[in-house]
């Protein structure tokens, strides 16, 4: 146990935090496949928490986050109270968990609430006919609009990293996870918000659903948005099919 942080609503329960990351690898409950990071979930007095242990940094970043720069589990801990101040959606933070060593950081955690939704933003990638289709990625759209708006730049909007749950019939929320780049402006242009959004879909029939939900709600026309989202993404699809020929060509073995 290191260095922790816990919420104000959860002092109270700082006893059981402490327990559940201090026996996070003998116990708990695997979330996801753990390649990189590894999630876990732990039962908090009946409620699901969500505990993501973050990979141990390499040396230099080991220093850099000990005297420079705040930590991934710091930054997710942060971020997440800055977007709900914001009105947006994410679990609700819990605590963090900074390990330091004289040379400097090694284990982090990120505790949180862990929520039990729908969907994520992939699914509406993956399966064309998902009930709702249409209606949940406006939805997802007008959401995003809202980020923009308000001047958060979610850096790793990517397909898993927003959950949507179904509050009913027709009407949905959304959460974002993996919170740990963002940037905060005091305004977004426009080539900064396409190209926050490049990188959520290849589909060219979304991009044009997005554009034009896009559009009634920015005072631009569905053209230029569509244009300028679809050029992102293409150029996002373009380096991202790079490094992988890369990847294959150099790193065969692996």
């Amino acid at each position: 146990m290191g260095s922790i942080v816990i919420h104000k609503n959860f002092l109270s329960k700082d006893k059981e935090i402490k327990k559940c990351i201090r026996d996070f690898s003998s116990s708990g409950i695997l979330f996801g496949d753990g390649q990189r990071n590894k999630i876990k979930l732990f039962d908090l007095n009946g409620r699901t928490i969500n505990i993501k242990s973050f990979k141990v940094p390499n040396v230099i970043n080991q220093i850099a986050y000990k005297y420079f720069r705040k930590s991934k589990a710091r930054r997710s801990y942060e971020y997440a109270n800055r977007l709900l101040e914001n009105g947006i959606g994410t679990p609700q933070p819990i605590a963090y968990d900074e390990n330091f060593t004289i040379t400097g950081l090694e284990k982090s955690f990120y505790v949180s609430d862990h929520l039990q939704v729908e969907l994520t933003f992939r699914e509406l990638v993956e399966i064309p006919d998902y009930p709702d289709h249409e209606n949940v990625l406006r939805q997802f759209t007008r959401f995003s609009f809202d980020l923009h708006e308000k001047g958060i730049e979610f850096l790793d909007h990517s397909p898993g990293n927003t959950l949507i749950k179904k509050v009913s019939e027709k009407q949905y929320e959304f959460f974002l996870v993996d919170l740990n780049r963002m940037n905060f402006h005091a305004e977004m242009d426009i080539n900064m918000r396409m190209k926050n959004l490049s990188r959520l879909t290849p589909k060219k029939e979304m991009i044009q659903i997005m554009s034009d939900e896009y559009a009634q709600l920015y005072n631009k026309s569905v053209q230029e948005i569509f244009d300028k989202m679809w050029n992102y993404t293409c150029e996002f699809q373009e380096k991202y099919q790079r490094k992988h020929r890369l990847k294959a060509k150099y790193f065969f073995w692996k």
